[in-house]
């Protein structure tokens, strides 16, 4: 079987994706198509004219499938190239352009995300199948849609998105070599290895990561911070304090990205938590793989979190910061505790969204959506 896939916005979660799929299903004749994840609002809203018009060969080649991320503009791109109106199509969705918090600074904060919301939606309804990779993901695509297809002037066709109401939830799988059992390793007396591995952006919440490190300062709390994860050019204020105050209290672990792969997931093999501070997160995948090294994750209790992480694993995830932050430092002075004592830290099996698990599902879903046009 010939297979297309397109990668309109190829941020990591998405690369990863496709080379999970290219890798569970060797089978399959896969060609591929991406464009660089900058220039936002260009990328979604002009991949279907650079591919249209740059690639029209590799659209043309007789596919007998075709996958596209919920960034492709698969309405238009049909439009210019017909003959991918009659292939098999599912459209996956990573996130949706309904749930992203503003960003704090005025300057930065997107122009017109309606243009994205409206594309997304439209790419939506022309698929065969439509797959989200979390309930939180789903369900916020369908009341943001609803919300504002309300704040439509006129002639709105009644019932548009009630058909993605019970849309299959299709996680990002993970690979199957970070699930090895972890050597017990028996170190009290040491510091507690926190890791903060997300993207150094407003959305992933640096202000109470800001807040939670303070907290645990203020209270002599013995541990150890990796600030881990991409960094850009412009780097929010309170990662640059965070920095800063880790160094003067010699609390700082390994600061910034790692390069190597296999250099990062070691780090991840020896931490004690993975700390999440997210105010967007439709998966959680970098939090998924530290949990499947063996750290002990931890995250508000809101967004995708609490679909597949448990009560002592959550903490508060509304109200003011501070309160937030509060909730967080107890958690984290307790299993400070518990490690100095040699008691072990609560572990989370995420077994279900190895690739192992997820390949049937995958399989029966690929099997589903060339059915629609037999």
């Amino acid at each position: 079987m010939k297979a297309l896939l397109l990668s309109a916005y190829d941020a990591q979660s998405h690369r990863y994706w496709r080379s999970n799929l290219k890798a569970m299903f060797a089978d399959i004749d896969w060609t591929e198509l991406t464009l660089p994840a900058r220039y936002f609002p260009w990328r979604v809203r002009g991949n279907s004219l650079t591919w249209a018009f740059n690639h029209r060969a590799t659209l043309t080649d007789n596919h007998d499938l075709l996958l596209c991320t919920s960034m492709t503009d698969l309405s238009a791109l049909r439009g210019f190239v017909p003959v991918l109106g009659q292939i098999p199509t599912l459209v996956y969705f990573h996130e949706n352009q309904f749930a992203y918090p503003d960003n704090p600074d005025p300057a930065a904060r997107r122009t017109n995300p309606v243009e994205a919301q409206i594309l997304s939606l439209y790419t939506a309804l022309c698929a065969d199948q439509v797959v989200f990779n979390s309930r939180y993901n789903r369900d916020s695509f369908v009341a943001g849609a609803e919300a504002l297809l309300r704040r439509l002037p006129d002639h709105v066709p009644p019932g548009l998105i009630q058909r993605f109401a019970s849309a299959e939830v299709l996680p990002v799988p993970v690979e199957d070599s970070l699930f090895a059992p972890r050597t017990p390793e028996s170190t009290p007396g040491k510091p507690l290895e926190i890791v903060w591995n997300h993207r150094w952006e407003y959305d992933k919440g640096p202000a109470l990561l800001l807040a939670i490190v303070q907290g645990l300062l203020a209270q002599d709390c013995t541990f150890r911070l990796h600030l881990l994860g991409q960094r850009f050019r412009e780097i929010p204020a309170p990662l640059i304090t965070l920095q800063n105050l880790l160094q003067e209290r010699g609390c700082a672990g390994h600061i910034g990205y790692v390069d190597s792969r296999e250099n990062y997931l070691q780090l991840l093999r020896t931490a004690d938590v993975a700390l999440s501070t997210a105010e967007h997160d439709f998966q959680g995948l970098s939090l998924l793989e530290a949990t499947a090294l063996g750290c002990t994750p931890l995250a508000p209790a809101r967004l995708v979190y609490p679909e597949y992480l448990p009560q002592p694993c959550l903490y508060r995830g509304s109200g003011l910061l501070q309160e937030q932050a509060d909730a967080a430092v107890q958690r984290l002075r307790q299993w400070a505790r518990d490690k100095a004592a040699g008691t072990p830290l609560p572990r989370v099996d995420a077994q279900h969204f190895s690739q192992q698990e997820l390949r049937p599902r995958y399989r029966a879903l690929i099997a589903q959506t060339l059915a629609t046009r037999a």
